[in-house]
Order: C-alpha cells, then structure tokens, then sequence
C-alpha cells in the first residue's frame, strides 16, 4: 500500500515545478524539480496518504501530530501547499467541523475562551509585541515595527472613537490590557475591560497596579453578557473578540451594546470577515481544522452581515474600514517571531502546541494575503431619540502627527479628536511625537 501511496505522489506532483523534494518514511526522495529548496517529509504512512490526496486542513491536521513534516519557513511551505492541493472552494463546514462546532456553541464561552486563551502569558509573549496586543496592528509604514505599529493601532481606535477625559470607556474582550490602560494614560478616560480569560484578568489587574492606574482603570472576569443593562457607557470598543460570536448570536451581540451605550455614544467593532459572501468557513477543510485545534466556537460572517447585524439594532454605522493587508502583515511578524523562538516555545508548550500555533498563524497569514479573509473596523452610533447622530464631516480628526509609542499627554494638557492638544490657561502647545 505504501509502495501505491508513493507512485501517486510522484504521478500527481511532477511536471508542477514545485521546489520540493519529498522525502518517503524509508529515506528515499522524491525530487519534484531540480534544485529542490524545500523538503517535505512524510514521517509515515499516514503522512503518505495526506501527501497522496491533500487538502489544506488535513495536511495542517498531519503535521500538528507529526505525521508530516517541513524545512524552511511556514511562510514558504503555505504558498507551496496551496499549489499542491489546486482550488480552494470556500462553503460550508465538513461534517467533522459541523459536529465540533455544535458541541463548541453549546458550551460556555467561557470554555471556548479559555481554550484559546489561556494558554501560557509566557507563550504569547515570545511573540507578541511588549503590550501583548493579540489583534491586528496599523502600519503606516511597510517598515514599521510591530511595536510600533500595536502603538499605531490602539491610538487609531482612540481616535476613531473620539475619547475625551472624564467619559466612560468600555473594552468588551481587553485581552491583556493594552486598550485600557493606553485609552486612561492618554486619553483622560475611566476605562474598564472585561475578559474570560484568567491569564489575562490576572495580567491587567498586575499591570493596572504597577503603572499607577488603580481607580482609573479596572478589569473584570465576566461574559458581556451579563454586564447589567442599567450600566451607561460613553464609548466601547470590542477588538478582536468578534470573532467568538458568531451571525446566529448578533442580535444578542449588538442588542447588548445598544442597551449599555448612551444616546450619542460610539462603538468601534474589529473583527475578521469573510471575503466571500454566504461562507460558513474557509475551504479545503481549513475551517475544520481551526474549529479543532485553535478557535472551538468560532464563526465569521461577511462585513455585510456584520452592518446589517448592528442597524437590525439600532446602531448606525457612521464609518468602515478595510485592514486585510495590515493583518496579513501582522500575522508574519507573529509568525517570523514565533519560529525565532522555537525552542522556548516547545518548552513552554509542548511539541504539539507550538505546531498548532504555527500552522494556524501562518495559514491565517496567507489567507489574509489571499484574499480569503478580510479584517475591518467598522464605527457605529446610537443615534438620539429625534435621529442625531452628531460626529466629524470628514475623518481627518482620526488623523494626526505621528506619534512616539507609549508617548502620554504632559499634565494639563487636554485631548482634541486630532492628538494632544495645548496647554490649558495659554501654555504653549506640546507635541506627542512626529
């Protein structure tokens, strides 16, 4: 059966030109072009039969249990295994992802959550920025750091949502904190942010103490949910949480946020979409493979269904924007960070795991980079009882010098929708980066 196994491999793969050379359980090698640059090697016989009928997730699947394996990096391997597997049809979920996700949307959030999350703080670290943002990054620039570009980002959100001092500011999903404690240091907000993650909860209650922030900036272990309707919120975002909801739970979703947000208030919502409309999940058993291994619960939806989402709730969306090509930048730092620090992340996780992480960043990386899925901050408001929705005529307020990362307004000064602006009583103006 092996030997059958072999000769389709070698029948199905020549005359492609990949630059690969696959490498039989036995030694052997099969040179798929001259001069082969990277090697795939099937480890065994389950390896063979990924590599004689592949598709994306089932070639993701055999490598995390390491059936399969690659030289080189992942960036290289998802171009190459794309070409392998032929078209990517996008659709529904397999009858495994049907059953897996079933059981993930019938248990608690929280679970889902935690799956996720809850992983390691010193895992997430090795490749993350400083402030641990798990979520797409803005860059100005093709050569920005990613510090610098988290910087960019979170300081866009605050921006877009036109924070000013005093006004109450609600993170729902805050990860490690980085929104929160950014959005009281320079913005002048009360900010709050709710997590189901342990590590993170712990994480922010730690950083909330070592920067002076207590009683400006707090976070709680709660589903938003169960945040009390007869709570009133100036601004609230929700970045990178999205994700966790899904179409079928929109209402619950939106209907939240517009109980909890004042008349007038803003939310900014950020979250990965579908490209393709009516998608269920990425194809060739991508979307099964996630709903396994990383993202139990899951569910995306085309930004369509996402304005349509929030308006069947009363909130007028005011602004959207596009980021795919920003995410897809994102996620190979993540990755390139990550493979730098292969060996401490093994020993912090585990073979296994660190698999899981890498294949799923980097085919995330490619999907972006695709075209298959797409990342958008879409702005929305809960309009007055007689229809106002008062906000700029134009998005230059969300625009401004280039600031220094990490940079805060001096003391006295007060914040414009533009950056910081001048000294209050006549002082002269100061400038919070270039």
């Amino acid at each position: 059966m092996a030997g059958s196994l072999e000769r389709i491999i070698e029948r199905r793969y020549q005359g492609r030109g990949l630059p690969v050379a696959v490498v039989l359980p036995n030694g052997s090698r099969i040179e798929l072009s001259p001069g082969a640059e990277v090697d795939v090697i099937a480890r065994n016989f389950a390896g063979l039969r990924a590599l004689a009928s592949p598709a994306m997730g089932r070639l993701a699947r055999t490598y995390v249990r390491g059936d399969i394996d690659f030289t080189g990096s992942a960036k290289r391997i998802l171009g190459i295994a794309e070409t392998m597997v032929g078209s990517i049809a996008h659709g529904g979920e397999g009858a495994r992802g049907k059953a897996l996700a079933w059981f993930h949307r019938h248990r608690s959030n929280k679970a889902n959550i935690q799956h996720h999350y809850d992983v390691s703080n010193a895992f997430y670290r090795m490749w993350l920025d400083p402030r641990m943002v798990y979520s797409c990054a803005y860059f100005r620039s093709t050569d920005d750091s990613l510090a610098d570009a988290q910087a960019q980002k979170i300081d866009h959100i605050c921006r877009k949502l036109r924070l000013s001092p005093g006004e109450r500011f609600l993170d729902i999903g805050c990860g490690w904190g980085a929104l929160i404690l950014w959005a009281a240091k320079n913005y002048g907000v009360t900010a709050t942010g709710i997590t189901l993650s342990q590590n993170q909860y712990d994480h922010v209650c730690r950083e909330i103490e070592a920067q002076g922030l207590a009683g400006r900036v707090k976070v709680e272990l709660r589903d938003y949910l169960d945040l009390p309707d007869t709570e009133a919120w100036d601004k609230i975002a929700s970045v990178g949480m999205f994700e966790h909801v899904g179409p079928r739970n929109f209402d619950r979703y939106f209907g939240k946020i517009a109980r909890i947000l004042v008349p007038g208030g803003i939310v900014l919502n950020h979250g990965i979409t579908h490209n393709q409309l009516g998608a269920a999940a990425l194809g060739s058993g991508i979307g099964d493979f996630v709903e396994e291994y990383v993202f139990p619960g899951g569910q995306l939806a085309h930004i369509s269904t996402v304005i349509e989402g929030a308006a069947a709730q009363g909130l007028e969306a005011i602004d959207a924007e596009a980021l795919r090509e920003h995410y897809a930048k994102t996620l190979w730092h993540w990755v390139e960070r990550l493979e730098a620090h292969s060996d401490a992340a093994r020993a912090e996780v585990g073979e296994e795991r660190y698999r899981i992480w890498r294949i799923y960043l980097a085919g995330s990386a490619h999907a972006f980079d695709r075209g298959w899925l797409s990342l958008w901050q879409v702005l929305a408001g809960k309009p007055y009882a007689d229809g106002r929705l008062p906000h700029p005529l134009t998005r230059e307020y969300m625009y401004g010098p280039r600031r220094t990362a990490g940079a805060a307004a001096a003391p006295g000064t007060t914040r414009t929708a533009g950056g910081i602006a001048a000294k209050a009583e006549g002082a002269s103006t100061t400038g919070a980066g270039t």
